[in-house]
């Protein structure tokens, strides 16, 4: 690989509305319209789960309503929002290997299935899926990242195996 970009845009925009309803505040509408609105999110988007959806979930949680009706995705997106704000130490823990994210020792020697020299990873606050690949662009499900609270080691994954472990994999399937 020559170069991969990581992208955690929309993740700091929503470290910002966690935080707020956490504390009570009301996040306004024009903040949840651009949040929605991004590109990186549109990456995500289906016939089961668009702009719409998260403008819907995101403005029940920060009016602090229940998400009536919806499809599984939405209920999934509801969901993982509110266990971002349950413990806010945990969302911190999860987003600091994101953040520390770094590939540059490992770039020369990583490769993709497709043969893509250039890479943009991108992690979003998703549904349902652990990735999704768009062209060069590999997205990865924030929700995803795990963290081990209750075994003390405070070990960070994504899908069973080290995070950085697993990134790597996932851009080599690519």
């Amino acid at each position: 690989m020559k170069k991969i970009t990581i992208n955690t845009e929309v993740v700091e925009m929503m470290i910002f509305y966690w935080t707020s309803v956490a504390e009570r505040e009301k996040v306004a509408e024009p903040y949840i319209l651009s949040v929605a609105d991004r590109p990186e999110m549109k990456l995500i988007y289906d016939e089961e789960f668009d702009e719409e959806a998260v403008r819907r979930v995101l403005s029940a949680i920060s009016n602090r309503e229940l998400l009536n009706g919806g499809t599984a995705k939405e209920k999934r997106f509801w969901n993982n929002n509110m266990w971002m704000m349950e413990d806010l130490g945990v969302m911190n823990a999860m987003v600091d290997p994101m953040k520390k994210l770094n590939l540059k020792e490992e770039l020369s020697s990583l490769t993709t299935k497709s043969g893509l020299e250039e890479l943009n990873i991108i992690f979003v606050p998703g549904t349902t899926e652990l990735c999704k690949v768009v062209k060069d662009n590999l997205i990865i499900n924030f929700f995803k990242i795990a963290v081990d609270v209750f075994g003390g080691t405070g070990e960070v994954t994504l899908n069973g195996k080290p995070f950085k472990e697993s990134v790597m994999e996932m851009i080599q399937a690519v």
